[in-house]
């Protein structure tokens, strides 16, 4: 069984921009997914459970062995 896609409409547009099939699906699943916010906090500005909570939601493998610094270049490359 295919899993859902929660945000069909982002997904195709994040294929069409060429995105992988798993990185589209990631980022059309979170949580809030299409929604515009505020200006974020800078990475640096955040702690660094901030920043694995993120990873988390992102699905960045190897997280729990990263500094702040590596999540923050994990998170920014994602």
């Amino acid at each position: 069984m295919a899993k859902r896609i929660k945000n069909q409409d982002q997904y195709e547009a994040l294929r069409e921009q060429g995105y992988s099939k798993e990185k589209s699906a990631r980022i059309a699943n979170t949580e809030d997914s299409g929604e515009k916010g505020g200006a974020a906090k800078k990475y640096e500005d955040r702690t660094k459970e901030d920043l694995y909570q993120q990873a988390k939601k992102v699905g960045i493998e190897g997280r729990s062995k990263m500094t702040k610094t590596e999540l923050i270049k994990a998170l920014r490359n994602n």
